[in-house]
């Protein structure tokens, strides 16, 4: 089970890539946008939920694995963010490269609380400061939509 929770953790492998391996999991998450975007409002809700669970118990066997609190090789946490920067936002191609530099930028910056969820205990911290930046994301996302509809 081991094997499984790094794969899932690694999306597959994307994680060891040796070059911005947490960018490569956000570019993921937009490709599982972009692949999902004609869904219902409850499968996107619902592949959210899959993913972030999943994430979990696999970000929490990998550290298990590489013996490290939060391994760089994990980027299943990168796809769960990127996916809730984007959750029920209809936005075109502009709007989608937006979302992916907010969710990077606060993925890196960690504004409170973000930063504070590392301290959570396994995978349950792995992936929560990442699902904060993409609430972060989400939010700026909206104001945007808000602000400037046609534009996004």
């Amino acid at each position: 089970m081991r094997r499984l929770g790094v794969l899932l953790a690694t999306v597959g492998g994307v994680g060891y890539v040796p070059f911005a391996p947490g960018t490569l999991g956000s570019a993921v998450g937009l490709a599982i946008y972009l692949l999902t975007r004609g869904w219902s409002a409850t499968g996107h809700v619902a592949l959210l939920a899959a993913i972030s669970l999943a994430g979990v118990w696999a970000a929490g066997e990998a550290a298990a694995y590489f013996q490290v609190k939060d391994p760089g090789r994990v980027v299943v946490d990168e796809v769960a963010g990127q996916l809730l920067t984007l959750l029920l936002l209809d936005v075109g191609l502009v709007g989608v490269g937006i979302a992916f530099l907010l969710f990077r930028l606060f993925d890196i910056v960690k504004p409170w609380p973000a930063r504070q969820f590392e301290q959570l205990p396994g995978g349950v911290g792995i992936m929560a400061d990442d699902l904060m930046a993409g609430v972060y994301g989400w939010v700026v996302m909206r104001t945007l939509i808000w602000l400037m509809p046609a534009s996004l």
